[in-house]
């Protein structure tokens, strides 16, 4: 089975790091990572991933922003997206859960868990 490669896009540059460990040593995934919505979008058209972990608050292009234009690029619309993000509220969940991401992942995460979450957000097996 090929490796699953990950892109993470997240404006923290510690939340970036230990996510990028933890998929790599327990996932044993490729990750890609990005420090903007602007950046990912580019790396998610040239690297085409399996699934990208993006972030909800960040400067210039906030998640959201990014995941619409992933969707309206045909190149990027098929890719699931799993947001990260330390909004808890069921009114912010459900409206992100609406726009059509493929999961979400409330920050603090747990980095040991993190490999194992987006595998049943995505269905793949571990």
């Amino acid at each position: 089975m090929p490796t699953k490669h990950i892109l993470i896009v997240d404006d923290e540059d510690d939340i970036r790091e230990v996510a990028e460990l933890a998929l790599e040593a327990v996932g044993g995934w490729q990750v890609s990572t990005a420090s903007s919505g602007l950046v990912g979008l580019a790396k998610a058209a040239a690297e085409q991933p399996d699934a990208i972990l993006l972030d909800v608050m960040m400067p210039d292009m906030d998640g959201l922003e990014t995941f619409q234009k992933l969707r309206a690029n045909a190149v990027t619309q098929q890719i699931p997206v799993i947001l990260l993000t330390a909004k808890t509220q069921a009114t912010d969940q459900n409206r992100f859960l609406e726009v059509g991401v493929t999961g979400i992942i409330t920050k603090p995460f747990k980095a040991m868990l993190l490999a194992d979450q987006i595998a049943e957000l995505l269905d793949w097996d571990t």
